[in-house]
């Protein structure tokens, strides 16, 4: 007999069940705690594709807050999780960078320098490099061929600066 409870990522109940997973995962403070959370998460509910995610997140989340609850990291080592995780789930081929942006930064003037259009000359420098690579490997179709040649001779894409 399936106990399991069903969850459907559109309902009321799953938006309040989603919110106490990750309220959970915030008090995770030992490696028992997580393992139960788990397993909780994996074989307590019969997941569809959009409640199945938001239980890996809840999972991750707990294991971060576990290990930062057991050995203390500064809000700089948290960020440098988050890049981490963000570089080697999503995007493990990434040569030049990455750049998340806060859209409620907007909000506030002093933030008016995260939102111009510029890149590193570091970045650039990069960005050159690796279109020149593709270029060498043969990759590409003719009109990203183009683009990627029009990097190479300096032209910088999309509007963008160089600091």
């Amino acid at each position: 007999m399936n106990n399991k409870i069903v969850l459907d990522e559109e309902s009321q109940e799953f938006q309040a069940i989603k919110l106490e997973w990750f309220k959970k995962a915030g008090n995770i403070k030992s490696s028992e705690e997580l393992v139960k959370f788990i397993d909780h998460l994996l074989n307590d509910y019969e997941h569809d594709y959009g409640t199945m995610v938001r239980a890996i997140s809840a999972m991750t989340l707990a294991t971060a807050y576990m290990g930062a609850a057991i050995e203390g990291i500064t809000g700089f080592q948290a960020g440098f999780v988050m890049w981490d995780f963000i570089r080697w789930w999503q995007y493990p081929d990434n040569k030049t960078g990455m750049r998340l942006v806060n859209y409620d930064n907007m909000l506030y003037p002093q933030y008016y320098e995260r939102f111009s259009k510029t890149i590193s000359k570091a970045t650039w420098e990069k960005l050159q490099e690796e279109a020149k690579k593709k270029l060498e490997e043969g990759l590409g179709v003719d009109e990203v061929r183009k683009h990627w040649q029009s990097i190479i001779d300096g032209v910088v894409p999309f509007g963008y600066e160089v600091e």
